[in-house]
């Protein structure tokens, strides 16, 4: 059950993805890119349907040529006419060969003919993948200008050609959290087309959409722990300053009164180490210190 990917919670995931964009972001251009997903989604499960069943009409025509190509083959030896003459090695090397390149040309022709259906399918495939490839760069082109200094308490001044930047913090985060989703669920898609086509051509082609999705989605975490710091960072000071700002006169001295408590507690281990050392020489035979208790 849970060995293989589901098309249809995958779909139900998109959808799941671009309700919460509507509801967060209800009038911008990665709305529509979603939407957009989730149409292609669709669009993947009526192909990959299609690439499972057997196609009846290719495999008919393929049976039907090669009845055809067995009748001819039948009719051509029937009404071949031996000469009743001598048969030389000259003749025999001519016949040889010919038979050889006909075993050629029906090998290859055969080859053709059976794998007909799986390259249609094949073709099939890497086109859907190419639109998902194309799919995954408009997402990163939704994401491109999204910087995470537009945020931060040191961005620098705009200019006139400056994008418009209008997020919070907590929605720049958003958006790049669904950018990466979107790139997530892109690559499943992806490797949809490779659980129902064992083809090693598009089993490399899914292998390359999940490494750009991979990538692209690693380059938006790096924005994404960037403002997770800097939102730390500014929480931190900010719980500072209002614990700082609600303090009190009397809570300081008394604040103040505690350390001097604990200072005062806290033992002379200095001076008594001294003293115990002083006492351990008095005590040793033959020992005669200068500058001893009870000496002058």
């Amino acid at each position: 059950m849970y060995r293989t990917l589901d098309t249809e919670k995958t779909i139900a995931t998109l959808k799941t993805l671009a309700n919460r964009i509507d509801e967060r972001f209800p009038d911008s251009g990665l709305r529509k890119v979603c939407h957009e997903l989730v149409s292609l989604a669709a669009e993947t499960r009526g192909r990959i349907e299609w690439m499972s069943r057997p196609n009846a009409v290719i495999r008919v025509c393929i049976f039907l040529m090669l009845v055809l190509s067995g009748l001819a083959a039948w009719y051509t030896v029937d009404h071949i006419r031996v000469r009743e003459t001598t048969f030389d090695i000259d003749d025999f090397i001519t016949m040889f060969e010919a038979g050889c390149n006909a075993l050629v040309v029906l090998g290859a022709a055969l080859f053709f003919l059976l794998t007909v259906e799986s390259r249609i399918k094949r073709q099939r495939a890497l086109a859907a993948l190419h639109e998902l490839r194309a799919m995954s760069h408009v997402i990163d082109m939704h994401q491109l200008t999204k910087d995470p200094s537009q945020v931060l308490s040191h961005a620098g001044p705009r200019t006139r050609s400056s994008p418009q930047r209008s997020l919070t913090a907590f929605q720049l985060t958003r958006y790049l959290d669904y950018c990466s989703e979107m790139l997530s669920l892109l690559g499943k898609l992806a490797a949809l087309y490779a659980q129902r086509n064992p083809d090693q051509v598009v089993l490399q082609a899914v292998n390359d959409i999940e490494a750009l999705t991979d990538g692209l989605s690693r380059k938006i975490w790096q924005k994404i722990m960037i403002l997770d710091d800097d939102l730390q960072r500014d929480q931190l000071h900010a719980e500072r300053e209002a614990a700082k700002a609600s303090a009190k006169p009397e809570d300081a001295s008394h604040v103040a009164a505690t350390v001097i408590r604990e200072s005062a507690a806290v033992p002379d281990y200095t001076n008594a180490t001294i003293a115990s050392s002083w006492s351990t020489l008095r005590e040793e035979p033959g020992q005669n210190v200068r500058g001893t208790p009870g000496s002058s």
